[in-house]
């Protein structure tokens, strides 16, 4: 098939290089003319395990094409996806300006029928809008549908590639039936269902994915936090809850709170959503609270061990700084409300995070030192591990208690057990483990 990609962010680039992975013809559309002539060259601008390999392979064999010619490209296509940020507008709602600009030029260039596909994460009701765009100007018939993203960063590829399902909302059996065609090779060998519903239960598709994940953290987190109020051990409260097969062992680690781009952003939409049509939602909104608070879990821990809420002439190593592993994503992050934090109160941070450094030097500037993991220990008075990299996992733990001050880990993603650093002679703190 012919399709363009409107958007070469996140969400837009590894769709566009997935779709071309299967052969099909990619125009992938971005008006920063800088950042198209870097991909061109394979200068990737986020970073993704596999994604500059597959972009490289693709462009090469002439299958994926970067440009930003919006009128050439929807010419040449009959399926557009928009694929364009929708950054949080200041209330929780989703910025639409850029959709909309987009379904409005790709109304004025079109030169025949197209599908026009909302995927990015928008609000529902936004495919009435998007139509209402495009109508503006649009010449030819046209079809709507939404069609939501569920990747995760660090395996982005691997969702895109292998999804658990694919989402349609159309009210076109046309459109409908183009875009299973066009994912059938996506689930041909797995046989995982391509769902096909009304648009506007597209659109709620992906936030009540989001929020029910975010929802299941935030409960993981509040049962830990129990657990050491009662002298209880969450590792082993989360075995009895996640072998329930109603429950599920995924999302139920404890730790220091989730952030990125997602999660938090779609939650307060939906709470948005929710209030807009009149439903009070309380649940939703105690979801981004109650993360809130577990991101300042870890320094409730430090002052309550160290007796005061001053740490000057304390220095703290840091391994991680990403919200997540496989990922240089400094959005919302932990590491920022709790760095920060340490740093306002007169701590000095030594940090290392094997692709976030320069993701996090636009957050924290010269306010930290970057430096590799076990530098970052050197005369620190405590280790702070607040991504649990796989390099964090199995440490020298010999060069750990050589490098700092005295032997103490504050283990904010539960990536070690206590017994084990006790018997080893570190000092340690976890997430619900400290009974």
């Amino acid at each position: 098939m012919k399709l363009t990609v409107v958007g070469t962010g996140y969400v837009g680039l590894v769709a566009g290089t997935c779709f071309a992975e299967y052969g099909n013809q990619v125009h992938c559309v971005d008006i920063d003319a800088e950042k198209i002539e870097k991909l061109k060259q394979g200068v990737m601008p986020i970073y993704e395990p596999g994604l500059k390999e597959m972009v490289l392979r693709n462009y090469e064999r002439e299958r994926l094409h970067f440009t930003t010619n919006l009128e050439e490209a929807v010419q040449n296509s009959l399926i557009v996806f928009i694929a364009v940020g929708t950054p949080d507008g200041g209330d929780g709602r989703p910025d639409l300006r850029g959709v909309l600009k987009v379904a409005e030029d790709v109304g004025r260039h079109m030169n025949g029928y197209k599908i026009i596909v909302n995927k990015s994460t928008v609000p529902v009701g936004t495919a009435d809008r998007v139509k209402e765009a495009v109508a503006k100007s649009a010449q030819h018939e046209f079809d709507v549908v939404s069609n939501p993203e569920f990747l995760r960063e660090g395996r982005a590829i691997d969702d895109f590639m292998n999804p658990e399902r694919v989402v349609i909302g159309a009210a076109s059996e046309r459109a409908a039936q183009a875009m299973q065609e066009l994912y059938g090779a996506f689930v041909k060998e797995t046989d995982n269902p391509v769902l096909a519903m009304n648009i506007r239960s597209a659109e709620l598709a992906k936030y009540a994915c989001n929020a029910f994940l975010a929802m299941k953290i935030s409960f993981a987190n509040e049962i830990a936090n129990l657990c050491d109020v009662l002298g209880a051990n969450y590792e082993d409260v989360r075995h009895g809850l996640g072998t329930d097969s109603r429950i599920g062992r995924k999302f139920l680690y404890a730790g220091i709170g989730y952030g990125g781009s997602c999660f938090p952003k779609d939650v307060r939409a939906l709470t948005q959503i929710a209030g807009d049509a009149g439903y009070e939602a309380p649940l939703l909104n105690e979801i981004e609270r109650t993360n809130d608070r577990q991101k300042e879990r870890l320094l409730r821990m430090l002052e309550k061990h160290y007796g005061t809420e001053d740490f000057s002439g304390k220095t703290f190593a840091v391994w991680g700084l990403a919200f997540k592993p496989g990922t240089d994503d400094m959005r919302e992050a932990p590491s920022i409300t709790i760095l920060k934090h340490l740093v306002a109160k007169g701590a000095k941070i030594q940090a290392s995070d094997p692709v976030a450094e320069e993701t996090a030097r636009v957050v924290f500037g010269d306010t930290i030192e970057y430096t590799d993991m076990y530098s970052a220990l050197k005369d620190a008075d405590a280790l702070l591990l607040l991504t649990e990299w796989p390099m964090y996992a199995e440490p020298d733990f010999d060069r750990i208690k050589k490098e700092l001050k005295e032997p103490l880990l504050f283990d904010g993603r539960n990536v070690h057990e206590r017994d084990s650093m006790q018997k080893i002679g570190i000092q340690y703190y976890g997430i619900g483990t400290n009974a």
